[in-house]
Order: C-alpha cells, then structure tokens, then sequence
C-alpha cells in the first residue's frame, strides 16, 4: 500500500501537539497537494521538499501525492514538518523502510540542498515526544535544546540524507548526549552592587525586594543610580532551579530559533524601551508568540521611564503581575504563556525630573506634577510592592576616597543573606513571600497588637487599599525573613511601611 504515516510536532503557544504526517501516493497526472489546514509556509514546502529529495540523490515519485495534516483543525505553520513529509514520501514510495519511522517523531526545515535547518520550539517537544516515549530526530543545531529534559533520547541530523542512511541501516547516528557544562551557573558574570555609591536605603529595598521576589518602583532625579541599581539585581537572586530553567528555556524556544544559551541557568533580565506596544510587552499576533513579560518568566521584567510608556501598554499588566500568566485568545486558537515576573520599574519624580531639588531646578507646577504621575493608576501601583525615593547625592561625597558605608555591601556579601531569607521561605511555606495569599498570610503574618494598632494607623492617615495592606504585610514578613526572625516585629512593619512613599499626598 502506498501510504505513510510520519510523526511530528505542532506548535500552540508553550505546547506541542501531536501531528500526524499522513502520505499517499495513487496513479493520475502527478502533483501534491497538503491538506490539513496549512498556512503559507506549510504549503510551499512542496517545493522545498521536492528539490531536496531530487539533491539527496533520491527519486521524487512522479504520481499523485496527498499529504494530510492531522488533526485537521489545528493551524499549522513554519517549515517544521519539511522532515516528516519527505520522509512520509520516500517511506510510501518504499525507497527507505517504514518500521523505523512508526514510533519516532521527525522535526526540521529542508534547505534545496537538502540540509536540515533548525527551527523553534523544539525544546516543547521534545518535553512531549518524552511522555510519549518515543525518540525524536531534530536538526543538528536544535540538538542540545533538545537534550535538556534528562530522558529525551534525541538523534540530530545534518541533511535529509544522513538521516535517510541512518533508517536503512548504512550510517548509524550516534543518540546524542547532553553537555554537562551548560548545566553549570557562570560564577561573577554580574554586576557589582558595591559599584553604586551611597543609596543605602534603596540598596536595603534591593535587597528586600530580591529576598521576597517582589515588585519595586525606584522615584528619583536623574543620574542617581536607579537604572544602576535594577541592573544589579541579577547578582543577588539565586540561580534558578532545574525545573524553573526548563519552564523558561521552553520559551525561548518559542521566541528564538535556537533558544538556549550559554548559562540557562542565570535568571532571565529582560529591559524593553518605554515606546514598546502592548502586544510587544505581553505577547499576541495572529499566530500568538510570547512578549517581554514571558520573556521575564522566573526573572526580571526592567521597565525605565515608567510613566512613559503608554498608559494602556501599562495596564495589561495588572493581570499578569497577580496571576502569573498571560491569556492571548485569537480567532483562530486561545493560547497561555507563563509570566510570573518580577517587575522593576523606574521613574523621575515629575516631567523636568527635578521635583523636590534643593538647588531649585524643577521648572514643574503642581499641576504638572500631578498629572505627571496620574499616568500611573492606582491599580498599578496597587500591585508594586515597594516605591523607594533615590535622591540626589552631595558633591562632595564624590570627591571621598572612601566611603564605610559601602564596607561589606558587596553583591556576594548580600546574596548570602538573601539565599538564607529565600531558605527560611521555602522551608515555611514552599514559596517566596511575594505569592502568598489571603490565607498563607493570615497563617504566616500574624501581628502583635502593637503592630496591628501601627498598621491601622497608618491605613487610616494614608488611605491604603486593601490590597496594599496586603503587600506590606508580604513585605514586612520578607524584612523578618532576612534578619532570620520567625515573628514579624513592629520595626519590621514599620519599615515595610515606610516602603509606600507615592501612597502619599504630593
């Protein structure tokens, strides 16, 4: 019978569907036609296929060709199923075996030569071509992103021809094994947070903001450090874990062609300019792909020049920043990308950026002050943690040799302390303290009535909403966690407080 059936992958937002290459082969007037709703690419990899078999010195079957896509229902895109659909026809043409094929999935774009080309998202299946239990065959520069789940059994492949050899026995490609280097963090590749001069309490809220993995706004003039201080942040989180690494290599997959890099296993720092577009910040298009805010899944999402962005890019972010993900719905399909990010924003205090200098240099009224910052809605700034005010240093602290205040406040120094805040979290509540809710805080977050009279106190004079209630009590638990206390005393919850400076009055 002239029919085979080839094994592939889809691609739908972060997973990967099975598509079966369905090929026949009858007598007529030769052609070949894809069916299956194929997009643009799909289609004309007929004539990428056909030239490719004709240069790996195969015959191209001169009958009439059907090729089915199924399911058929599902949208299909890119030159990825280039691999299965030659393979589909030399396999119904009986010019290699169609035993090997029946339990292997074949990915890959075909050059005219006959070259596999890489392709994205295969990190996705080979996640699924694993719980399958079946082995897949990538093109040779997807083969280390295909080897990053610890029981893929992958055979990468330079040409259609190798890999046409290796089905009929004449050339065995070796199953291909992982590097053991890539697996392991480059150790002093960031930046110092000793560089910074002075800024002590923006450090302490750095270094709160790392140990609770909550979001932070930095207010000041500019050339005060706060892009500075952001880009420091990487150096203190710990690295990320083996599981959270796979999560955000399985996106880069699907942004890039090739999406691991040389240390996957360093958090993700992601900085887009302030004119992005909404579906630029979280993702979308008509085939949707991941945006700036999956991009920082399980790191940092840097947004400088915080008010100006576009107020509505600004607000697709509320939902994220409490749910940790992203839902893009299409006519076509509704996809979900993870986008548990930790937003780092920062801004100057009104337009001239001068607003509260003793030199006298803000040219800004009131009003301009205030319409200024209303670009930010309270909803918004609801959901960031801690606004910490980073002020204009002396002149003269320039010109000192040496500064004790700096003594020991190395990154090094402070991700230790950080990494044992993060221990006493996990070993509580198997969480950071920036996703505990409503219940875990009431369990982890008890107050003594000293500071539940402070807290009411200040909720009462600065009008804070509830869920800012919530935060400060996130951020003080955090505060406790680093000076390794089990109870959150009122000094704790007074700083935590003290964190909330644009909930006040201009």
């Amino acid at each position: 019978m002239s029919l085979a059936i080839v094994h592939s992958r889809a691609l739908a937002g972060i997973d990967a569907p099975p598509v079966t290459v369905e090929v026949h082969l009858t007598n007529g007037l030769p052609g070949l036609s894809i069916v299956g709703l194929p997009e643009a690419a799909v289609r004309e990899s007929k004539d990428r296929v056909r030239s490719a078999i004709i240069n790996s010195n195969f015959e191209f079957p001169r009958r009439r060709i059907t090729i089915n896509l199924a399911p058929a229902d599902l949208p299909k895109e890119g030159g990825r199923y280039d691999l299965a659909i030659a393979l589909g026809i030399l396999a119904a043409s009986e010019q290699i075996p169609k035993t090997l094929i029946a339990n292997t999935e074949f990915l890959g774009e075909l050059a005219l030569s006959g070259e596999l080309r890489p392709i994205s998202g295969v990190l996705p299946a080979s996640l699924a071509s694993c719980e399958q239990q079946r082995c897949i065959f990538v093109p040779q520069a997807n083969a280390q992103e295909a080897l990053l789940p610890k029981a893929a059994q992958v055979f990468a492949g330079k040409s259609l021809l190798e890999v046409c050899q290796h089905l009929k026995g004449l050339n065995d490609l070796q199953q291909q094994r992982s590097s053991e280097k890539k697996f392991s963090p480059v150790k002093n590749q960031h930046l110092d947070l000793s560089d910074v001069k002075g800024q002590q309490r923006a450090k302490r809220a750095l270094c709160i903001a790392a140990a609770g993995a909550h979001n932070l706004l930095f207010v000041g003039p500019p050339g005060t450090g706060k892009t500075m201080l952001a880009t420091r942040l990487p150096g203190l989180l710990p690295p990320l874990t083996d599981e959270e690494a796979i999560e955000v290599a399985t996106i880069y997959s699907i942004h890039h062609k090739n999406g691991l890099h040389s240390n996957w296993c360093t958090r993700p720092y992601r900085s887009p300019h302030h004119t992005a577009s909404a579906v630029a910040l979280v993702g979308g298009g008509s085939n949707p792909k991941p945006g700036e805010i999956s991009l920082a899944h399980n790191g940092i999402l840097f947004l400088d020049e915080f008010p100006e962005f576009d107020r509505r890019v600004l607000e697709v972010l509320r939902e994220p920043l409490e749910s940790g993900e992203i839902h893009i719905s299409r006519a076509a399909q509704q996809v979900t990308f993870p986008a548990k990010f930790q937003l780092i924003a920062a801004m100057n205090p009104c337009p001239c950026g001068y607003y509260g200098d003793s030199g006298g240099r803000c040219t800004c009224t009131l009003e301009q002050v205030q319409r200024y910052r209303a670009k930010l809605s309270g909803p918004l700034m609801d959901r960031i943690d801690l606004h910490v005010e980073v002020p204009m240093l002396a002149r003269e602290y320039f010109f000192e040799k040496h500064h004790r205040s700096n003594e020991g406040e190395d990154s090094a120094t402070l991700a230790e302390k950080i990494f044992q805040a993060r221990d006493f979290q996990y070993s509580r509540q198997q969480k950071t303290n920036a996703l505990l809710n409503n219940q875990d805080i009431e369990k982890y977050c008890v107050l003594d009535e000293d500071s539940k009279q402070l807290l009411n106190k200040a909720m009462a004079h600065l009008n804070f909403s509830p869920r800012a209630y919530h935060r400060i009590l996130r951020v003080a638990r955090s505060i406790a966690d680093l000076a390794l206390s089990t109870h959150i005393e009122q000094k704790h919850l007074a700083e935590a407080i003290s964190f909330r400076t644009l909930d006040r009055k201009t």
